[in-house]
């Protein structure tokens, strides 16, 4: 199970840190990812790190802004997002998997947690 906390409303320019909660399987055995999902648009990868935290990838939209963490000791992923601008406004979610660079790499998915930035 996963559980995602931490949205909000925030304004441009702001910040917020998005937290991820996972339960049933091997934490640091998997992958961990956000997405999210913005009315009327599909589903976008926005950040994943490896089971050992080791390794991070990001879309191009959020490289600079954001900066995925995981504690395994605490079964937690992390977003950091910084400097949020309206277009940030979406419906995230976390996701675990095996492939933490590859959308396709994500077979587990949490409820998402809504974050609207405002201008």
């Amino acid at each position: 199970q996963l559980q995602a906390s931490g949205g909000g409303l925030v304004q441009a320019g702001g910040s917020l840190r998005l937290s991820c909660a996972a339960s049933g399987r091997t934490f640091s055995s998997y992958a961990m990812g956000w997405f999210r999902q913005a009315p009327g648009k599909g589903r976008e990868f926005v950040a994943g790190i490896s089971g050992g935290g080791t390794s991070t990838s990001y879309a191009a939209s959020v490289k600079g802004r954001f900066t995925i963490s995981r504690d395994n000791a605490k079964s937690t992923v992390y977003l950091q997002m910084n400097s949020l601008k309206p277009e940030d406004t979406a419906v995230y979610y976390c996701a675990s998997g095996k492939s933490y660079y590859v959308s396709s790499g994500y077979d587990y998915w949490g409820q998402g947690t809504q974050v609207t930035v405002s201008s």
